[in-house]
C-alpha cells in the first residue's frame, strides 16, 4: 500500500462523498495536517480565491514547493451555486495536474450575528450544507459579538462539524472593553467554549489587532500561549502586502496558519477589463469592503476572462503563491506531511 493510498483513507468522509470515491485528490483535514507538522518552523499556508482563474498558478506552485495548501471559498453563503462552482474549479484543476500534495478546503470565514431562533435555525442550515459540501475546514466570524454571546451561537452551530469530527475556526471576537488586548477577548472566549465542549481548532485574529505599522511579537506570543492552553492554535488573517515580508516573524512566534489574500486580491482584479474593475470598485465603496474581496461577489456576473488574461493570473498567482509558501516554512512539507500520516495512521 502506497504513501499516498494510506493518506487518501484519512480524507473526511464528507470529501470523498463530494469528490468521488475514484478521486485521488488528498483533500484532508488541516487538524492531520498540524499534527503531522507539529515542531516544524511552518504555518500552513491558506489562500482566499476571489479569481477561480488563479487556481491553476496556486495548485502548481503547491507542487512547485512540496508543499500542504489550504484554499478558502471566500463566501460561500453568497448563493445556492457558489461553493459548487468553487469546487468544481478546485477539482478540475487538480485532476488535470494529477495534484497529489495534501490539500484542505476553508469555507469562509461566515459572518455571524446574534439571530432570533428562526435566524438560528437558517444558520444552522447553512452549516450543514457547507459541510456537505465537502469542506475540511469551516471558519465562523464571530467578530460583532461579544466573547458570551460568540459561545452561545457557536455552540448552537458546530453541531454537523462535532458530528463529522470536522475542525471549526473562529474570529477573535468584539473586544468587551475600550483599550482590551486580543488576550483579554480571547480567554472568555476560550473558556467559555472549553466549558460548553465545543471543539474549536483555530483562533483566527487579524494582523491589524497585533499592531497597524509594527507587529506586537510580544503580544502575539502571549496570545499563542493561551491558545495552546486551550489546544487551539491561531490564525493570522488579513496581513496587508507591505507585510508579507513578516510571514517569518509570525512562524517564530508560534502561528499556526495564516491566511494571505491581499496580493491575490490585486492580482484576481487587475485580470478583469477596466469596465469590470470600475463596477467592482463601485459597488466596494458602497458596501465597505476591499474591491478585490468583493470581485469574489461579483466574478460570475462578468465575461469569462480572456485566454492571454487568465494565462498571467495564473503565472502571476504561482509566483506570489512560491514566495509565501516560503517565507512560511512550508516548502518540502507536503511529502513529508504525507510520510508521517501514513506511517502514524492509526494513531
Amino acid at each position: 500500500m502506497s504513501v499516498l493510498d494510506k493518506v487518501l483513507a484519512l480524507r473526511p468522509a464528507n470529501a470523498v462523498a463530494r469528490l468521488g470515491a475514484a478521486s485521488r485528490l488528498p483533500l484532508l483535514s488541516p487538524s492531520d495536517l498540524l499534527r503531522a507538522l507539529e515542531g516544524s518552523p511552518a504555518a500552513l499556508p491558506c489562500i482566499p480565491v476571489q479569481a477561480k482563474g488563479a487556481i491553476p498558478g496556486l495548485l502548481t506552485a503547491a507542487r512547485a514547493e512540496d508543499s500542504v495548501l489550504g484554499l478558502a471559498c471566500a463566501h460561500p453563503l453568497a448563493d445556492r451555486g457558489g461553493t459548487e462552482r468553487f469546487l468544481f474549479a478546485v477539482r478540475t484543476a487538480a485532476k488535470e495536474a494529477e495534484h497529489a500534495r495534501p490539500l484542505f478546503l476553508q469555507a469562509g470565514p461566515v459572518k455571524v450575528s446574534k439571530p432570533k431562533p428562526e435566524g438560528l435555525a437558517l444558520q444552522q442550515e447553512a452549516i450543514f450544507r457547507l459541510v456537505d459540501d465537502g469542506f475540511s475546514l469551516v471558519s465562523l466570524d464571530v467578530s460583532k459579538l461579544d466573547p458570551a454571546g460568540a459561545v452561545e451561537v457557536v455552540r448552537a452551530l458546530s453541531a454537523p462539524l462535532r458530528e463529522r469530527e470536522l475542525p471549526l475556526e473562529l474570529t477573535l471576537p468584539a473586544p468587551t472593553r475600550e483599550g482590551a488586548s486580543p488576550t483579554d477577548t480571547a480567554r472568555p472566549l476560550l473558556e467559555g467554549l472549553r466549558k460548553g465542549a465545543v471543539p474549536v481548532r483555530f483562533l483566527r485574529v487579524p494582523a491589524a489587532a497585533f499592531g497597524e505599522e509594527e507587529l506586537d511579537v510580544g503580544m502575539l506570543h502571549l496570545l499563542v500561549e493561551l491558545a495552546t492552553e486551550y489546544g487551539v492554535s491561531v490564525t493570522v488573517a488579513e496581513v496587508p502586502e507591505r507585510a508579507m515580508r513578516s510571514l517569518p516573524t509570525l512562524v517564530a512566534a508560534g502561528v499556526r496558519k495564516v491566511d494571505c489574500a491581499a496580493p491575490f486580491e490585486r492580482l484576481g482584479l487587475a485580470a478583469f477589463p477596466a469596465e469590470a474593475r470600475a463596477v467592482v470598485t463601485q459597488k466596494a465603496e458602497a458596501t465597505g469592503l476591499r474591491p478585490g474581496e468583493l470581485l469574489g461577489l461579483l466574478e460570475e456576473q462578468f465575461p469569462a476572462l480572456e485566454p492571454s488574461a487568465r494565462e498571467r493570473l495564473e503565472a502571476l498567482s504561482f509566483t506570489e503563491a512560491t514566495e509565501m509558501i516560503a517565507l512560511l516554512g512550508a516548502s518540502r512539507s507536503g511529502w513529508r506531511s504525507m510520510v508521517w500520516l501514513a506511517e502514524h495512521q492509526g494513531d
